[in-house]
């Protein structure tokens, strides 16, 4: 039940006899509707109504002052002094790239974009009656131009977005900082080609200007800025035609499309409207890489809400707010409440929940809580209906290159169950050397991983009883310097890694022999194969951009004698570019490992937890 001073809201399930019962047996009632939780609800009310609605929240809501963990918004600006904000974001915290500008929001994006980030699904908030926690902060840095100002040039874009993270830096240095940001350029497809700009946003997520590394997440940009709405609903053949925008084809990024689970339209003046599509697939404002070249990154890498477009029996597509999010509004003394969508929307809500897992682990890099968000990560049976036309791994591209990885898993991203273990490795490489007397440069380090599984409980699982294992590879890239062989894969990264594991009953000798020979065809250009093949869901198709996620499925008794896991660099420009010397710099990744069972009575957690008083070993070869 919902309190306001003058009223009590309550949902209630009931016949249209048992309604009759407590309209006469109650003095109290003022007035029946509808149940309904679609933002056409709350922004159809008068504002009064609307701050009552704003009360509740903040009065169930604590908010942590002195967090040290920020959402740094790269937008429009943001109007603070909304009541849902002003307690979330100070004054002092908004910024802009150019003074004359002024800090405040001018278009109705950013502060939308901050009611998200800071809340999640507002929606959900609203209609619970459950207190909660926010552990992080806001900051925003205005870099998009009122509309009064001339557009800034494209070939300052790149060094714009720098310029309003070192502010953000300079303002807050000691806070742990998410980047989000939803400006992309439609206009300016590269079919996933690096561009100045995107480069430009390698360099900041790696640090290679300052050695600061930033998480950055980023829309993928919006079909419906590339095509009309009516294109739109030419679903979803439309949003497999139009591209990730420019920048979002960046390796470094967290790219986040758009799913929708806003199917439901009350809203009396869209009486016989359909939404355009179905409950848990590909919303229509997603942009997806299914016409890039495979030798580009998998983009966007997760989808996360971004709302659905309705249509009429003859065609007509349109907005609705029904099938919207619900976020704050810039002008708030009208109206506290507005509809908000598209990819922007999804990367808001991307960018809340990164800060709930950093402020879970506030010492987790960057690396780390991007391979977490996707680890987390999985489809819906409706969008492995809409994009994977079979069970085969070539299969999964298509997939892979509309929903990326799926939709993330909050809970499964922070806890391992009992059924469940997630293993989370954070550690350096030095992926190239030069031998001595020698001019040419090597490959130099592997790291093995003897994980320690529960052997004897694995055993123990009967043979029908299937056991899965994911295992996610994250790090960060430093751009080739000058667009100069940009069209090479292996001239534009620094480095790659790979991740490998050890076939069932192969040992440790005959393991990293058999890696040697792969690491030495990629090495020619020859990619080879995935270990156990078989077992794996993407296989080597996983080896794009830098990061990689696969799952293995197989008997508890393959998972028990598959305990290795090999980690090693390929080639890329630190070492075709001698002359650069980069050749001795090391770099560092992330690597989750989890193994589950879908049968709840095996502990696999406790065995390890008790193992692990014992560091897990990790071996270099040269």
């Amino acid at each position: 039940m919902l309190k306001f001073p003058e009223r009590a809201v309550k949902l209630v399930k009931v016949t249209r006899a048992e309604l009759s019962q407590i309209t006469q047996q109650s003095d109290d009632i003022a007035e029946y509707r509808k149940a309904k939780t679609t933002a056409e609800f709350w922004v159809t009310m008068s504002n009064r109504e609307q701050a009552e609605w704003v009360e509740d929240l903040l009065n169930r809501c604590e908010i942590e002052p002195d967090s040290q963990i920020a959402v740094c918004l790269l937008d429009t600006g943001v109007n603070n002094g909304h009541p849902l904000l002003n307690q979330i974001i100070s004054i002092g915290d908004c910024q802009s790239v150019i003074s004359e500008w002024g800090k405040q929001d001018d278009q109705n994006h950013g502060t939308p974009m901050a009611g998200l980030a800071a809340y999640g699904n507002l929606i959900k908030k609203a209609t619970s009656n459950q207190n909660f926690k926010i552990k992080h902060r806001l900051e925003s840095v205005k870099i998009i131009p009122p509309a009064n100002h001339p557009d800034t040039p494209p070939e300052l874009w790149g060094l714009m977005t720098k310029q309003a993270a070192s502010l953000a830096e300079i303002q807050n240095p000691e806070k742990v900082r998410i980047l989000c940001m939803a400006l992309t350029a439609p206009d300016k497809p590269d079919s996933g080609r690096p561009s100045s700009w995107s480069a430009a946003l390698d360099q900041l997520c790696a640090g290679a200007d300052d050695g600061q590394r930033h998480l950055l997440i980023l829309s993928s940009g919006n079909s419906a800025q590339t095509a009309t709405l009516d294109e739109c609903g030419v679903y979803p053949q439309t949003q497999k035609n139009v591209p990730v925008q420019d920048p979002a084809q960046a390796w470094n990024v967290l790219t986040i499309g758009s799913f929708t689970e806003l199917t439901d339209i009350t809203d009396p003046s869209f009486k016989g409207w359909q939404p355009v599509a179905p409950k848990e697939g590909l919303s229509p404002f997603s942009t997806t890489s299914l016409v890039w070249d495979d030798r580009w990154p998998i983009k966007p890498e997760i989808v996360m809400e971004g709302g659905n477009l309705a249509k009429d029996e003859i065609g007509n597509i349109t907005e609705c707010d029904d099938l919207n999010l619900l976020s704050t509004n810039k002008n708030f003394q009208t109206n506290l409440f507005t509809s908000f969508s598209m990819t922007s929307a999804s990367a808001a809500l991307a960018s809340n929940f990164a800060a709930q897992l950093q402020a879970d682990y506030p010492n987790y890099w960057p690396e780390t809580i991007r391979a977490l968000m996707i680890h987390s990560a999985g489809w819906t049976d409706e969008m492995a209906r809409q994009f994977r036309h079979g069970t085969n791994k070539e299969h999964y591209q298509e997939l892979l290159r509309t929903c990326g990885y799926g939709i993330p898993n909050l809970e499964k991203a922070r806890y391992s169950a009992s059924n469940s273990l997630t293993l989370i490795a954070e550690s350096q490489i030095q992926p190239f050397y030069k031998k001595d007397g020698r001019s040419d440069i090597s490959t130099k380090e592997m790291h093995l991983y003897n994980l320690p599984w529960p052997r004897e409980e694995l055993l123990n699982i009967p043979d029908e009883q299937e056991v899965s294992m994911r295992i996610t590879l994250s790090y960060f890239i430093e751009p080739g310097p000058g667009e100069m062989g940009w069209e090479h894969r292996y001239r534009y990264p620094s480095f790659g890694l790979r991740f490998y594991l050890n076939s069932p009953n192969e040992n440790a000798d005959q393991f990293q022999r058999r890696i040697n020979t792969i690491a030495r065809d990629e090495e020619h250009g020859h990619p080879g194969t995935t270990s156990a093949s078989e077992h794996w869901t993407i296989g080597k198709y996983r080896n794009h951009g830098s990061v990689h996620s696969d799952i293995w499925n197989g008997t508890a008794q393959e998972l028990a004698s598959s305990n290795l896991i090999a980690v090693y660099p390929v080639t890329g420009w630190w070492k075709e570019r001698k002359n650069l010397e980069q050749w001795t710099k090391s770099t560092r990744y992330s690597l989750i490992v989890s193994i589950e069972t879908t049968d709840v009575e095996v502990d696999l957690y406790t065995p390890v937890a008790i193992k692990l008083s014992i560091p897990i070993s990790i071996k270099t070869q040269i």
